[in-house]
């Protein structure tokens, strides 16, 4: 996957940059695995804004994702390889011997034709998923469960890459991308491999039009707003705020730890590193 610029027509265009596609192999989706996406727009059920900065951007259809690879036993061939307009991350549909069609998340070097397969006896080959006790140390993971059976729920944006650092007993340590270990039950599937569509992440947007098209409304600034909408807000001129910077609630923001899971803080065994 490459990253391509634009011949600089306007000021816009002068910075922009996009993806090539070179991987995307079929342009339509598959029909039977599409849903239709509900447009929340921020709103809860009462229809009041609850989530800021959310809005509008193209219409999109939800493509359904097989995050559990509970599939085993049966080999299937990678059909196609799609963009998927809802993640960051590229899918392939896989064509199973029985006929079956799924999708799951595009890791990096697989290939169109490539075969998969999942389950404890399949092997340690990129686009395979099989449960922790059965992958070798310091193999790198994507699509990993919490819990066995839930489906993959860490690792799955795209160039996401975690590594199985060691087992003991009934749980693995896992390294992830942001630096935290955790503690995962080795009965947890995680599939083999680096997420693909590494160079999402070196995209520049280029216009704010960009951004809305993919449903993101602009920001206002705390400190530009009234007192009555922000405790930044308010002041004769322009002013800095004249505090740390706080959310619209008052709830200190840059470093402030929100984490309050006591059950889960157990598996932690090394907290993320600060950027």
């Amino acid at each position: 996957m490459g990253i391509k610029t634009y011949r600089p027509y306007t000021e816009t265009r002068r910075f922009q940059t996009g993806l090539t596609f070179d991987e995307i192999t079929q342009a339509e989706p598959f029909k039977p695995l599409l849903e239709p996406k509900k447009r929340i727009s921020g709103r809860n059920n009462k229809g009041r804004l609850t989530i800021w900065r959310r809005g509008g951007g193209h219409k999109r259809q939800y493509r359904v994702i097989d995050f559990r690879r509970e599939k085993t036993g049966i080999e299937a061939r990678v059909a196609s390889i799609e963009y998927d307009p809802n993640r960051s991350a590229f899918i392939s549909l896989l064509s199973y011997a029985d006929g079956e069609k799924r999708y799951i998340l595009c890791p990096k070097g697989l290939k169109l034709g490539d075969k998969v397969a999942s389950g404890p006896q399949a092997d340690i080959v990129v686009g395979n998923a099989l449960p922790l006790k059965n992958i070798p140390a310091g193999t790198t993971i994507h699509n990993i469960e919490l819990r066995q059976g839930k489906g993959g729920q860490l690792v799955r944006s795209a160039g996401g890459a975690a590594q199985l650092l060691s087992k003991e007993g009934d749980y693995a340590q896992v390294r992830l991308p942001s630096g935290e270990v955790r503690k995962i039950h080795i009965d947890c599937m995680a599939s083999i491999g680096q997420v693909g569509n590494a160079d999402h992440e070196n995209v520049a947007v280029g216009k704010a039009g960009r951004t809305r098209w993919l449903g993101r409304r602009p920001t206002v600034r705390g400190v530009a707003k009234n007192p009555v909408d922000h405790p930044l807000g308010g002041g004769e001129g322009k002013t800095s705020g004249g505090r740390h910077p706080v959310t619209p609630w008052g709830q200190p923001t840059r470093g402030y730890k929100t984490r309050r899971n006591k059950l889960t803080g157990k598996f932690i065994v090394k907290r993320r590193e600060k950027k």
